[in-house]
């Protein structure tokens, strides 16, 4: 999508971004983040890794590897993992779609070489056959309250709302977790006689995750926009995903964070399933109920910059570091907010700072 007219490179407005290859606006940002937010816009998030893992034990394999009950997961459902350290510490992020053949992980930018490694690494004998399948296929998201619609239009029917599980209280009765993903989101074909054979779209919270063969971009983008979904910048789509608070990894985690810190517990975390590497962290933190850091909305007020904090610029009070600043941009509405991660102990009404702005937690 990067060659649709008025496209800017992210790589051209923001140095060292992980979402260098894809647009960061049309034109008009703050536009585009309204179109999102009241209707329905196309970003390309064609940079984002993919990895595909067919084979008859795919699904068990996964369930011993990840954080999440995939044990049951069956045809036409998605869900969220996570692979942590031995130490509990958040390594990977994947979003899952299982089409009955294959279950497909996506994640993010130039990480799905270091998932696809961790994976072939605990093949052994097992009948499955991960690979990275970047080069071929390409995630596009309709974003915004009519993304449901817009994929009707494009031959996708049967997508519901997503089907979250509350998280349970830190003291829990073993067996009181359904045995199903934590989260499941609703998945079906694409279209099966036309460019989109093999591909699938995925209900999620912001709207609808699609993944198409690469050689069929160009068409999906023009059947899209002639369906009312028109193109929009990754600016705004990650301005709808501070918004609704949820993390990404690599921006708003960090070498020492755990799921319960940053917001990944709910969606990607299953609390009574069978041993996976970094469970004793992630039970011990949760029955005590106390994570060392929380991920926050903050509002930023800088009086002599229109540029928001660099992903990783420390937050400090009263001179004293208690967290850093992960994705920080102008929201249409919100005015310049950030995602950050700080200290437990920091309160609400604290006055913080963020390089020369003055950052003030949402409650």
């Amino acid at each position: 999508m990067i060659d649709v007219a008025g496209a800017v490179d992210i790589a051209d407005v923001t140095t060292g971004s992980p979402d260098a290859g894809v647009a960061a606006h049309y034109g008009d940002p703050m536009r585009e983040q309204r179109r999102l937010a009241t209707e329905v816009g196309l970003v390309d998030r064609s940079n984002r890794g993919v990895l595909a893992v067919p084979g008859a034990e795919r699904i068990g394999w996964l369930h011993t590897l990840t954080t999440q009950h995939l044990a049951t997961l069956r045809a036409g459902q998605g869900t969220e993992l996570l692979v942590l350290s031995p130490h509990g510490h958040v390594e990977q992020h994947a979003m899952v779609a299982e089409d009955g053949t294959s279950t497909w992980l996506d994640t993010e930018p130039q990480m799905a070489g270091e998932l696809l490694a961790y994976l072939l690494k605990m093949r052994f004998f097992t009948q499955v056959d991960p690979a990275e399948v970047t080069a071929d296929w390409a995630v596009l998201s309709l974003v915004g309250p009519a993304a449901v619609d817009a994929a009707a239009a494009l031959g996708v029917t049967g997508l519901a709302d997503p089907d979250l599980l509350p998280v349970p209280a830190s003291k829990f009765a073993a067996g009181s977790i359904p045995d199903r993903p934590t989260v499941l989101y609703p998945v079906a074909a694409l279209p099966t006689d036309g460019p989109y054979r093999g591909g699938w779209a995925r209900r999620v919270p912001l709207g609808v995750d699609l993944l198409v063969p690469r050689a069929a971009t160009a068409q999906l983008v023009a059947e899209a926009t002639a369906a009312g979904a028109t193109p929009a910048g990754l600016w705004a789509y990650e301005a709808m995903r501070v918004a609704s608070r949820t993390p990404r990894v690599g921006l708003e985690t960090d070498h020492r964070a755990i799921p319960a810190e940053v917001g990944l517990l709910g969606p990607a975390v299953h609390l009574d399933k069978g041993c996976y590497r970094g469970q004793e962290t992630v039970a011990r933190v949760h029955n005590l109920g106390r994570p060392p850091r929380r991920l926050v909305l903050l509002h930023l007020d800088g009086v002599a910059s229109d540029t928001p904090p660099d992903a990783g610029t420390p937050l400090t009070l009263e001179g004293r570091t208690v967290g850093f600043v992960g994705t920080a941009l102008r929201h249409h509405e919100l005015g310049m907010v950030a995602l950050a991660v700080v200290k437990r102990n920091v309160p609400d009404d604290a006055d913080l700072r963020a390089g020369e702005f003055t950052a003030a937690i949402e409650p």
